[in-house]
Order: C-alpha cells, then structure tokens, then sequence
C-alpha cells in the first residue's frame, strides 16, 4: 500500500514539473531585445513540428516594439522557391517578457514568454499554443549572430526537455541563406 502510494506521488509531482510554465525574465526590457535576431534552435511536441522538423532552416525575427509597448515581429526563411514571411502582433501582458498572440496562419492563442536573454548575444523563448483541446510547446533559441557558443545551445537544449519535449524533438537548426521579403 505504501509503494503504491508513493509511485502515485512520484507520478503526480513529475505530472506537475512538466506542465510548471516558466516564467519571463525579471527586469525584461523591450527596447534592448529590439532587433534582428536569427533563429538557432527550435523544440516543439506539437504534430506540425514533428512533420516538418526535416525540412527546417535556420531564419530570421525582427522585433519591432510599438508606441503601445507591443512588439511587431517579422519572420522570414529562405524556402526553395521563395523567401517565406510571416507577421505577427505581439501584445504586451501585465508581466513585462510575456506576450499573447493569435494566430489567423494556424488559427491558434500563443502565450509567449522571453525566458532569459543578455540582448546582445542569445535569446530563450518559450510559447505556449492553445488550440482548442489541444495545447502545445515551442521552444526556441535566437542569436544576434548565427553562431553560439556551445553553452548557449546546451542551455537550450536543457530548457526544452525541461519541458518535456524529447531529445528528437529539439533541433539546432542548418545555416540557411537570409533573404529579404517582396515589399507589400
């Protein structure tokens, strides 16, 4: 009875770790993680990422923040026959480093949080998907530079199977060629 107990216990506080959301950082500053950033890695449990994690490249963010104290974000990857975008409008929450967005793309609530950064060098950032029943993970490590030290990217990777996503499921991404969108 008391193993049973305790296996149940063991089971309840490991349920628990996996789902605690971390928090943004403390004393997080929009204006200094403003800017160009390339994305390095990328982890996900969500089935998109699981079907696509092949084909996946390095691209890049501009975060732009607005008069209101959201941020503007600009994605772009240079797919085979094109330079992919996408935009989005990050909306400040009362916790300064969170930020929610829906997505019209994918048609799901993103709760984003920038985990740690030190602005000039790297970038963690963890969101939350919600899409009806269904709620994911992203993770995802951004350098100013294409290039991080290898300390940065075991913190990364250490932060994602935190979360629960599996060694497989947690990418550094290849080098890619940047590319710039068409003018709308």
């Amino acid at each position: 009875m008391t193993a049973a107990l305790l296996s149940v216990l063991v089971a309840l506080l490991c349920v628990l770790s996996a789902t605690a959301q971390p928090e943004p950082q403390k004393d997080f500053n929009l204006e200094k993680f403003s800017g160009k950033w390339y994305l390095i890695g990328m982890g996900s449990n969500a089935q998109w990422f699981v079907n696509k994690k092949k084909l996946m490249k390095m691209g890049t963010a501009v975060f732009t923040p607005t008069a209101e104290g959201n941020m503007d974000v600009l994605i772009t990857s240079q797919k085979p026959s094109e330079c992919w975008q996408m935009h989005h409008l990050f909306s400040k929450t009362e916790t300064p480093g969170r930020f929610t967005f829906h997505s019209k793309a994918w048609g799901n609530e993103n709760d984003v949080r920038v985990v740690e950064t030190n602005y000039d060098e790297f970038a963690l950032l963890h969101t939350i998907k919600t899409k009806g029943d269904s709620v994911s993970v992203l993770t995802k490590l951004y350098g100013r530079s294409q290039e991080l030290r290898p300390e940065l990217i075991q913190k990364f990777q250490q932060h994602s199977l935190a979360q629960g996503l599996t060694r497989d499921n947690v990418l550094i991404l290849p080098k890619n060629v940047e590319c710039t969108p068409n003018a709308a």
